[in-house]
């Protein structure tokens, strides 16, 4: 179990964060963000590489990543991994064990992150005096369902070029969400990891990364990324991304 960390008065909380847009305070008033700063009491601070939670952890915290980003996996009993998501700040971790309280993947920090814990407990409570916290929550449950059929339609239906198309350009508009240039990004993630989450070995990852930088769809160094031409990537992939 990580250790947490209490928040300080004078530290930046819900209500004056720059991610409130697009995290669990989206839409709410000033007089309920409040009572969202109330519940927020601790962070986790976490090394690249250590986990935030365990599979099959109980579940007592839903966490909203405020600095990093994050992976989640599964693992069989043979050690068989399989990358089930690429976290980014102002998005929610731990949704996915509500149903039996026990986590049902790993979570991993791809670099030093900080997230804000939220015991359920205390968010059962509020969310019965806050409506919109409601709407809140089936709207997170509801994006990590649709996050689960994405990842099975890449697995599935479509062609190697395409998932990797499509993952660039859904990388590119969360990016882009959070203030960033969706044209240039570094990757958080080895290609061993896109390849794993995409069903695609670390040769094909490597070998449509070259292919897509010949054809003037992006500039690849290292793990800087540079999108050239977005409209042809989005014609490759052949999905509302």
């Amino acid at each position: 179990m990580q250790k947490r960390i209490s928040v300080s008065h004078d530290a930046i909380r819900c209500s004056s964060c720059m991610l409130n847009e697009i995290c669990l305070p989206l839409g709410m008033s000033n007089h309920d963000l409040q009572k969202l700063d109330d519940l927020v009491k601790e962070r986790i601070r976490l090394s690249k590489g250590s986990f935030l939670f365990h599979l099959d952890d109980e579940v007592d915290a839903i966490y909203a990543l405020r600095t990093g980003s994050i992976k989640t996996q599964l693992e069989d009993a043979s050690g068989q991994v399989q990358i089930t998501g690429f976290l980014l700040p102002g998005e929610i971790i731990g949704m996915d064990g509500l149903l039996n309280n026990r986590h049902v993947s790993h979570s991993i920090a791809l670099e030093d992150s900080e997230v804000c814990v939220m015991p359920l407990n205390e968010l059962d409570k509020l969310s019965l005096q806050l409506p919109i916290l409601q709407q809140q929550l089936r709207r997170l449950m509801s994006k990590e369902i649709n996050r689960s059929h994405t990842l099975i339609m890449n697995l599935g239906a479509l062609r190697s070029e395409q998932r990797l198309a499509a993952f660039l350009i859904n990388l590119s508009q969360r990016l882009s969400t959070l203030g960033y240039s969706p044209y240039q990004f570094i990757l958080r993630m080895s290609r061993e990891e896109i390849g794993n989450f995409l069903g695609l070995t670390l040769e094909t990852v490597s070998r449509l990364f070259s292919r897509f930088a010949r054809e003037g769809l992006l500039r690849i160094q290292q793990r800087e990324v540079m999108i050239l031409d977005l409209p042809a990537l989005q014609a490759m992939a052949g999905v509302d991304c």
